[in-house]
């Protein structure tokens, strides 16, 4: 596993999941909240995978080129930015237009039906 993440699992969990996924996590909050596309999620997220890969060999003695340890960093990071960006934007979308718009779940919204 070491040689696949460029880490040891447990770097790569504090490193990658929780400190970098933080980041991601509100990287994508705030590309739905100022409702830019997802796009720039992905964009983003990529950036902080090489910054995660930069942390993880400065003060972990990581593989700072590791290419299948820097895949595993984006992906991680990626999936982590848009589920929170499709997480607010669907919140943002019910909040701000709520004559058409509600919830149809935790992750998408639906056309309110009119009655008439």
């Amino acid at each position: 596993m070491e040689a696949l993440l460029g880490a040891r699992l447990g770097v790569f969990i504090g490193v990658t999941v929780i400190l970098m996924g933080g980041a991601a996590w509100m990287t994508g909050r705030a590309v739905a909240n100022t409702w830019r596309p997802a796009w720039q999620v992905v964009a983003y997220c990529i950036l902080e995978a090489a910054g995660s890969r930069f942390l993880i060999y400065a003060l972990f003695e990581g593989r700072l080129l590791s290419a299948t340890g820097f895949l595993a960093d984006a992906a991680v990071l990626v999936a982590i930015g848009l589920v929170a960006y499709r997480y607010y934007h669907v919140r943002r979308m019910v909040e701000q237009y709520p004559w058409q718009y509600e919830r149809a779940g935790l992750w998408a919204y639906r056309e309110k039906r009119s009655f008439g």
